[in-house]
């Protein structure tokens, strides 16, 4: 699609095809393409939030291990703080339910950009057909 739209106008520049493209339908390409991104962006973080679920539902079960009187370490920020058995437990389920809350929010916010671009997908793809495409790679 190497149809151009005159910045500030209603000209509409034409390619071999006679695909015409209206300042408006160019703003949805560029919202879906933001949208796409962001997405993206999304797809990262809820991997790396899942990746620190796990973490902590792995340190959760291995400390069920460790004897009641022991001092068991716990990674506050960049220092390590010593707590009893229960006290750590009681930490890392917090910063389970914290994690949870953090991939619930991540994916309440995909699930209304994915909401827009099926919107915009299906305006961009009844306007141009097959002389557009907004699939994804992966």
């Amino acid at each position: 699609m190497a149809a151009k739209v005159a910045s500030g106008t209603n000209k509409v520049f034409q390619n071999h095809d006679d695909v015409h493209i209206s300042f408006e339908d160019q703003q949805r390409i560029n919202r879906f393409a933001k949208h796409n991104a962001r997405m993206d962006d999304f797809k990262a973080e809820l991997e790396m939030k899942r990746n620190e679920l796990k973490c902590v539902e792995e340190a959760l079960e291995e400390i069920e291990l460790f004897d009641e009187d022991e001092d068991i370490p716990f990674l506050v920020g960049e220092v390590f703080l010593s707590h009893k058995l229960e006290k750590t437990q009681d930490l890392l389920k917090e910063n389970k339910d914290q994690v949870l809350k953090e991939i619930a929010g991540v994916e309440a916010k995909a699930k209304v950009i994915k909401a827009e671009m099926d919107e915009l997908k299906a305006h961009l793809y009844q306007r141009f057909g097959s002389n557009i495409s907004l699939e994804s790679d992966d």
